[in-house]
């Protein structure tokens, strides 16, 4: 039964998906971070770090001896000794070591994050991508159907005679190109929208629509992404990372201070006069000579210098890269507006020239062609523009730990 539950759970998610014609960001991602194959891999890792936590705080097991000593004489001066031992961290390595053990389980609780913010940004994007198809397809299909319109102006310019054949033939090869082109399109968000319903955990059930702003929104102000940087899950686990490892040289430093050994047990003699019955008191411990765990004190000493550079490294790399992504998303989210301000504002009355020019015989069908492809050209630039824009956005709420803008 226990086996079935992820199936069960698996077979809900995607039939909750299959009854949702529409989709929006915010339910793409969570239901991408709902998926039971997300949530076991962050519980087994957390798990293997708690079992070294487990096992840095265990004490070593006890021993127990036996030793029997045989007179030369059968019955005489036998001796039977039974010893039970333990032992004891008197330097405090054992205690280090756990804290150490759980600071990793902190880095693992931080991984876990990070790939929650990565699977995020990954069906953002997909999310996005599928949008911009979408608009794509949507733009492609008013072009399409302009043609209807030339059809029809055509026909009355047939029936007064000023139409050619050539004009019908033309046409009816550029709404094939149309029907080409929207072919193309739609095979685009097909693909699109099936690689968003697999991140999401349901393959083979797109969604009908999606729903949402292609163009963003600039982010918080610069100053504070940059303040609240190192709160970035990657810069988290190589910080818990040198953490631990700085407890470790400092568990590794008292390698001079021995482990004690102590060891009690009861003594029973066989003499010609009866049997004598003691107690044995053993105490024993290493003499730290050769080895002073200097070898774990060096290692533990590189690994946290190692972990200290990835992290500095990674908190540079990452503040150069926000504020280069900051410009970038500036530019890009203000010559978006500005084209839908200017060029895509200006085509339907560009649109309404070239028409009643057409029709009254100033310019041919070819300059009317050319008019309605430029218009089509200004609106798929216009997406292609808040697309980019996009992808920025995404990228920048990746490196900022962010799964929504």
């Amino acid at each position: 039964m226990r086996h079935l539950l992820p199936i069960v759970l698996l077979t809900l998610h995607c039939a909750a998906w299959a009854q949702t014609a529409t989709l929006t960001e915010a339910e793409a991602i969570r239901r991408g971070l709902a998926r039971p194959e997300l949530s076991d891999l962050d519980t087994a890792q957390v798990d293997i770090a708690r079992s070294d936590v487990v096992a840095a705080g265990a004490l070593p097991n006890p021993t127990i001896g036996y030793t029997s000593d045989r007179g030369r004489s059968s019955n005489l001066n036998n001796e039977e000794t039974w010893l039970l031992s333990q032992s004891f961290d008197l330097s405090g390595r054992r205690g280090l070591r756990r804290e150490a053990a759980e600071l990793r389980v902190e880095s693992a609780y931080s991984g876990n994050r990070l790939r929650h913010v990565e699977w995020a940004a990954e069906i953002r994007q997909r999310f996005h991508e599928t949008l911009f198809k979408q608009e794509v397809v949507r733009a492609t299909e008013s072009w399409a159907q302009r043609f209807k319109r030339v059809e029809g102006i055509i026909e009355k310019l047939a029936k007064a005679g000023e139409a050619s054949g050539y004009d019908r033939r033309r046409l009816a090869r550029e709404r094939q190109n149309a029907e080409l082109r929207l072919n193309s399109a739609k095979s685009d968000l097909d693909r699109a929208s099936q690689r968003l319903a697999a991140l999401v955990g349901a393959p083979g059930n797109a969604p009908d629509t999606v729903v949402g702003e292609l163009l963003p929104v600039l982010p918080q102000a610069m100053a504070e992404a940059v303040r609240d940087i190192e709160r970035r899950p990657d810069l988290q686990v190589l910080s818990r990372r040198a953490e631990a490892a700085d407890l470790e040289g400092k568990a590794a430093a008292r390698g001079w201070i021995p482990d004690v050994t102590l060891g009690v047990g009861p003594k029973r003699r066989e003499t010609s006069i009866g049997n004598e019955n003691s107690t044995v008191m053993t105490i024993s411990l290493p003499l730290p000579v050769f080895d002073r765990q200097q070898a774990g004190q060096q290692r533990a000493a590189a690994e946290a210098m190692h972990a200290r550079g990835e992290f500095n490294l990674a908190r540079a790399r990452a503040e150069g890269e926000l504020h280069g992504l900051y410009r970038q998303l500036e530019r890009l989210i203000s010559a978006a507006k500005d084209y839908r301000g200017s060029a895509l504002a200006e085509t339907p009355e560009l649109l309404r020239i070239a028409e009643a020019a057409y029709k009254g015989g100033e310019s041919s069908l070819l300059e009317l062609l050319d008019a309605y492809r430029g218009a089509q050209d200004t609106e798929i630039n216009a997406l292609e523009l808040d697309w980019k824009a996009r992808q920025a956005r995404i990228e920048y709420d990746l490196l900022t730990g962010s799964t929504t803008q």
